[in-house]
């Protein structure tokens, strides 16, 4: 895929938010992230990052981050971004 201006909606920057994403991580996602299909024919990316903190109380030693992006003509649209916290400790 061509690289082109990333552009980030305000629900997606609503959702960066509320699940702990920052632009930087969406934007290393999009750029160097596994890139899969999505609904409606948008794009999803994922990459993960080392985390080794707390995230609502849990530990947690890595963080996934996972922008949905509409490919326009000129720019990528992110869409929404999930974001996946795996090994955790008790």
């Amino acid at each position: 895929m061509e690289m082109k201006h990333i552009e980030i909606s305000q629900h997606a920057l609503d959702q960066m938010d509320d699940r702990g994403a920052s632009k930087d991580e969406v934007n290393a996602a999009i750029l160097n992230g596994e890139q899969a299909p999505a609904k409606k024919g948008r794009i999803a990316f994922r990459k993960n990052f080392l985390f080794e903190s707390y995230w609502k109380g849990k530990h947690y030693t890595t963080k996934q981050v996972m922008p949905v992006v509409k490919e326009e003509k000129d720019k990528l649209v992110v869409i929404t971004v999930y974001v996946f916290y795996f090994g955790g400790k008790l």
